[in-house]
């Protein structure tokens, strides 16, 4: 009898480790035979999140929607820490988590994406918003595997300009970031769409011109801003990541000053009428558009590595927002025009980035004016 209750004993204590071990959670995917779970497309953020209202989220959203419509296994990683070092070890965490494809959104990937299209040849990658390097630039090489692209922001900020001028506003300002050459772009359209428009109308338009050496909101942006703001500017292209969040913060002090909306932005990259009720429209880069066409150029066999693609209105890779733009005239359906007169050739738009400041470059403006600020 002993015996019997010693072996039941036995038993019951195996029962019991056994139904242990298939509660353990993480432990359990450590049986015999078990397969780590593995993710076909990646996007490897920046230090800013997939619901950044940039190009995180852009990049994130093209992403998904083909990963959607077609199945496929997807997932984002996101570095610990800024730095070559850092975005490149999590490339190499996306990989080794069965990535095919990998997204990486923003020049800051430059030399991540070099080093990594050497070292993993078999793996795919696109770049978006710049072109690979090494780390002090003296070779770019873009692999068979990756496909670096640009976008012609010249357009963009010609449609945005346009508008606004169209809508009604004389007096304008940009205010951009570091002269780098996808501001310098935005900000020769936006100067040439501002004329076009005035030709159009018959009126002429003045723009204060400055660019703030740094992609962060500051208190001086937001001064500069506000002075323009005072003495007539009413609208204000926010140019370069965070900078537009400090023309907003002065368009909305005008604002509540004035208690009436006499202080307006134009937002950048991305739709960001959800920053402030102050932004009316934003110039565009369709990182949802490219990304989702380059994740179906590598499924169907015709990825364009080792060259850079270009995005613009030809195959609508830029635009002006317009789902929530905040315009008393400018119709939609003005926009559809215009955006098809940039596509058939009407307006030809300078867009060479070795002169920054627009009053110096030979734009052809006649009815405009520009006023660069150091």
């Amino acid at each position: 009898m002993k015996k019997l209750l010693s072996v039941l004993l036995a038993t019951m204590m195996v029962v019991s480790l056994v139904a242990c071990g298939q509660s353990s959670g993480p432990a359990a995917t450590s049986n015999a035979g078990a397969q780590k779970e593995t993710f076909d497309l990646a996007l490897v953020t920046d230090l800013g999140t997939i619901d950044d209202k940039s190009f995180n989220q852009g990049a994130w959203e093209g992403l998904v929607k083909y990963a959607n419509e077609k199945g496929i296994s997807h997932k984002y990683y996101q570095p610990q820490e800024a730095g070559t070092n850092a975005y490149f070890e999590t490339i190499e965490l996306a990989i080794e988590g069965g990535a095919k494809l990998v997204v990486c959104p923003g020049y800051l990937f430059e030399e991540p994406v070099y080093m990594a299209q050497q070292q993993y040849p078999d793996i795919h990658f696109v770049l978006l918003d710049g072109e690979p390097h090494n780390a002090d630039y003296s070779d770019y090489k873009t692999g068979a595997n990756t496909m670096p692209i640009l976008y012609q922001e010249d357009q963009a900020g010609f449609l945005a300009g346009y508008a606004a001028v169209k809508d009604g506003n004389t007096k304008l300002g940009f205010l951009g970031g570091m002269a780098v050459p996808a501001v310098i772009r935005f900000g020769l359209g936006y100067v040439q769409g501002i004329d076009a428009a005035a030709k159009e109308l018959g009126v002429q338009c003045d723009v204060k011109y400055n660019y703030t050496g740094q992609f962060a909101a500051t208190p001086e942006a937001q001064a500069l801003a506000a002075s323009w703001y005072n003495t007539g500017t009413e609208v204000v292209f926010g140019c370069g990541g965070a900078v537009g969040n400090s023309a907003m913060s002065a368009a909305e002090g005008k604002n509540q000053q004035e208690g009436s909306f006499v202080a307006k932005v134009i937002g950048v990259d991305v739709d960001q009428y959800s920053e402030s009720d102050t932004v009316i429209t934003s110039a565009m880069k369709m990182l949802s558009n490219s990304v989702y066409d380059a994740i179906t150029m590598y499924y169907n066999g015709s990825f364009p590595g080792g060259k850079t693609t270009t995005f613009n209105v030809n195959n609508d890779g830029v635009g002006a927002a317009m789902d929530h733009a905040k315009f008393n005239t400018f119709t939609k359906a003005d926009y559809d025009v215009l955006y098809a007169d940039l596509k058939g050739g009407k307006y030809n738009i300078k867009n060479d980035v070795t002169e920054s400041d627009p009053s110096k470059a030979d734009l052809g403006l006649t009815n405009t004016t520009v006023t660069f600020i150091q």
